[in-house]
């Protein structure tokens, strides 16, 4: 990969300008993209739970999740294209809007909550892994877990906790630091085999009762109350529950769509969005809705409902489905937890230290920090409301989409200079006031104040939901009529 060096201190080997040699990402990439991220144990419970809380109203749910994909569809398309023209990840783009230094300071938000984030998925990662290997060990002796190595516990993880918790983050470092093009791959493959585990999945389901399962899943179908004027508000509330699922992703989103072909395949992909999102709930929403077979469970008692996969899994009595079925969840969360925090983690990180960081000690530094998050979130971290900390810094997302796209598309007419992005000289056009956009600042901070002000102020958590949208526009409005000539 001999792309041309860069005499720019903010140069790095990560961030420059992907080649157009290597922008080989198409439309079907795109695709297995976004499987990935609607494919996890949070997307299946999420879209399970919807059907639940909404009372089996189909409409609302359905109807909702779409409007909700397409906004994330219309937002990627936004801030993908720079990043796409120009080959340039989120944060190096952010250099653009806020310069060099606020690219760095507010850049590294994006990684903090992505290597948190990472953390508290591979702790849930570790304990599916941690359910296995108990469910193996129960299979060839059912009496070898009551020993005493087993029920000792430290930092209230036993032996099979820490070695599952260390064997994820090992595992992990050393498939998502080996680069791109190599995570590309995994990407394509996890999405193929969490899809075919999907069908598994469905038809175990299907089979346990073919007429049982079916009339279940029929009976969520129905078209009672179908166009109800009162499901409008509900639809828009899962619209929106469903656009703040992928509200991080799209922030950072530049870090992928740099390597994609043209725009075409961009916009082509990011459609298949609602494509994923529609087939994914289909057999997330027959799962749950046959499991009443085998679980004795009825949808007339909505309380009861299991709506996490690993739940449902956990009450089978055949041990060899149970096995199949977790290590697909295993795939799945593991590859969901690459495109969401990793991959972002490092690229936002390397920005913060360009001269001094690379891919791997990047890697070496969220997986370090991760593995102190997943060991301490249930006895500490998860008891001290960690939680809002993490929302609170994603308040920054959405105003950061605002202050980058009307950077781009109205300050700057869709023209970047790709040397001066990697420039700290005073004659950068970005340079600024030493490194820092004030007025970028300034709209950030106020949308920031706005959207926080949702979770923080109890008289304001009803628009909690559209925080980001909130925050986006502010910051969208007030860089405009700061910058504007």
């Amino acid at each position: 990969m001999n792309q041309p060096k860069v005499k720019y201190s903010l140069s790095n080997w990560d961030l420059v300008t992907v080649n157009p040699n290597y922008k080989t990402w198409n439309w079907k990439d795109i695709f297995c993209f976004w499987g990935i991220n609607v494919q996890s144990v949070i997307g299946f419970s999420l879209i399970a739970s919807l059907y639940v809380i909404y009372n089996l109203n189909t409409f609302i749910v359905f109807f909702g999740t779409i409007l909700g994909s397409f906004f994330v569809y219309l937002f990627c398309n936004l801030i993908g294209k720079p990043s796409q023209k120009f080959g340039v990840p989120f944060a190096v783009l952010l250099r653009s809007s806020l310069g060099f230094n606020g690219a760095k300071f507010f850049g590294l938000i994006r990684s903090l909550v992505g290597i948190f984030l990472f953390g508290i998925q591979t702790y849930f990662l570790s304990k599916i892994l941690g359910y296995l290997i108990r469910i193996l060990i129960y299979s060839i002796d059912n009496s070898f877990l009551d020993k005493e190595i087993f029920l000792t516990f430290l930092l209230g993880l036993n032996i099979i906790d820490w070695f599952s918790i260390i064997f994820v983050i090992i595992f992990q470092t050393l498939m998502f630091s080996i680069g791109i093009q190599y995570n590309k791959k995994i990407i394509n493959y996890s999405a193929i085999i969490v899809y075919v585990g999907i069908i598994f999945f469905f038809f175990v389901v299907l089979l346990s009762d073919v007429k049982v399962s079916s009339q279940a899943f029929l009976d969520i179908l129905s078209l009672e109350n179908f166009f109800n004027i009162n499901n409008l508000l509900p639809l828009l509330t899962v619209a929106g529950t469903i656009f703040a699922y992928f509200s991080i992703t799209i922030v950072s989103f530049g870090d992928f769509s740099r390597y994609i072909k043209n725009e075409k395949d961009l916009k082509k992909g990011n459609l298949t969005l609602i494509l994923n999102l529609i087939i994914f709930s289909f057999f997330s929403v027959f799962i749950v809705a046959g499991s009443d077979i085998f679980l004795n469970q009825k949808f007339s008692d909505l309380d009861r409902i299991f709506t996490n996969p690993t739940d449902i899994i956990g009450k089978f009595d055949n041990i060899s489905i149970t096995i199949v079925v977790l290590l697909f969840i295993i795939v799945a969360s593991a590859s969901t937890n690459l495109v969401a925090n990793y991959i972002p983690a490092q690229y936002s990180l390397i920005n913060f230290l360009p001269t001094k960081l690379t891919l791997r000690s990047a890697s070496f530094i969220i997986s370090f920090v991760g593995l102190f998050v997943g060991i301490f979130w249930l006895t500490f971290l998860s008891q001290i409301g960690i939680l809002s900390f993490i929302d609170t810094f994603g308040c920054f997302f959405g105003p950061l989409f605002g202050v980058m796209v009307v950077d781009y598309y109205l300050i700057k007419k869709g023209s970047l200079s790709n040397k001066d992005l990697y420039s700290t000289e005073r004659e950068s056009i970005y340079y600024y006031s030493g490194g820092w956009h004030i007025r970028g600042v300034y709209s950030l901070l106020l949308g920031f104040i706005f959207a926080a002000s949702t979770i923080w102020n109890t008289n304001l958590m009803f628009l909690q939901s559209s925080a980001w949208i909130i925050g986006a526009f502010i910051s969208w409005l007030t860089y405009y009529l700061l910058t504007i000539k």
